[in-house]
């Protein structure tokens, strides 16, 4: 963790559209949770995946969940080999698959037909528009977005965690350390030398959470600026240039201007952009990153196992 503070990371393991190019590889992300457990959750998971994962310092056993965007080959080639990896390398630990519907089948057929027996508890839930994941630390939000199949978006919120504990408070009034303390921390009310403390008085404002959105191959469309709505950092396919928007409409694709004009409109903290067609190269990154920033000027383009802390927006 960062200076103690940062509780999420990005890592692109993949920025690349359709094929995987010699600068890109196809689509998958990385979000690191720096919660107890150092959780990893992938977003799609194209072809050879497992091998860019190799230059990092992921470690498949600590992935806990994958979320699959929509059923394109370029965001789920690699899911297969990733699964069956993970088990040879003797990882045991569940693993939870989140998808669109076909997603249990193309996953069974593969493990199946390759005679891959996996060593780990794995399941696979398939998705819906407006489904909703809720965990102790977590919800994710799930909308349908404008692709020529089913593609989802996935809004992540980091919920809201308690303040600290004011403890130089306590000690100026002759408190020691010890269980009242967590009792404090709680918010509950104790006794000490015959009066009453209320854990309200010692503890600071709960902690904002994150929220990051991380949005599947899209049209520009309604339910992406819902998903994106005030996120600290947007995740937005650029598949094309700014000039390229009549035939990113016919692919069911955003253009580098697109995405922008949504984290505009969505008012977001900061905006990156990936999949990348390969007819661009990494010299055009910059003109496409300009692109961008004339809409929206915090947007940055990403690249092949770029890492990322992410912080709260600005307040304006």
């Amino acid at each position: 963790m960062i200076g103690g503070a940062v509780s999420m990371e990005i890592q692109f393991l993949g920025t690349g559209a359709g094929v995987p190019a010699k600068q890109r590889n196809v689509t998958s992300i990385a979000l690191k949770l720096f919660n107890k457990r150092g959780s990893i959750w992938l977003f799609d998971c194209g072809e050879a995946t497992q091998h860019q994962i190799l230059h990092t310092s992921i470690k498949p056993r600590r992935i806990e969940k994958i979320f699959i965007t929509h059923l394109h080959g370029d965001h789920l080639y690699g899911l297969p080999g990733f699964l069956g990896s993970r088990s040879f390398q003797g990882g045991t630990e569940p693993l939870i698959v989140y998808g669109p519907k076909g997603t249990e089948e193309f996953v069974s057929a593969a493990l199946s037909i390759s005679a891959t027996h996996l060593k780990y508890p794995l399941s696979v839930v398939e998705i819906e528009d407006g489904m909703v994941i809720d965990e102790d630390e977590y919800q994710i939000i799930i909308g349908q977005l404008d692709h020529g199949i089913p593609s989802f978006g996935y809004r992540v919120i980091e919920k809201d965690r308690p303040g600290e504990l004011q403890v130089e408070k306590l000690r100026a009034i002759g408190v020691p350390p010890g269980p009242l303390y967590q009792q404090l921390k709680t918010k509950e009310k104790v006794l000490w030398q015959g009066e009453e403390l209320s854990g309200e008085e010692f503890v600071g404002p709960d902690k904002k959470g994150l929220v990051v959105t991380i949005l599947g191959d899209t049209r520009m469309c309604k339910s992406a600026l819902s998903l994106a709505n005030n996120a600290d950092l947007l995740i937005h396919e650029a598949t094309f240039d700014a000039a390229s928007e009549v035939m990113a409409s016919q692919y069911f694709h955003s253009t580098t201007a697109q995405a922008a004009t949504v984290a505009k409109n969505a008012n977001v903290g900061e905006l990156w952009l990936t999949h990348i067609s390969s007819r661009y190269t990494l010299e055009d990154a910059e003109r496409l990153e300009r692109e961008a920033q004339a809409l929206f000027p915090n947007s940055h383009m990403a690249h092949d196992l770029l890492e990322l802390s992410v912080h709260h927006k600005k307040i304006e």
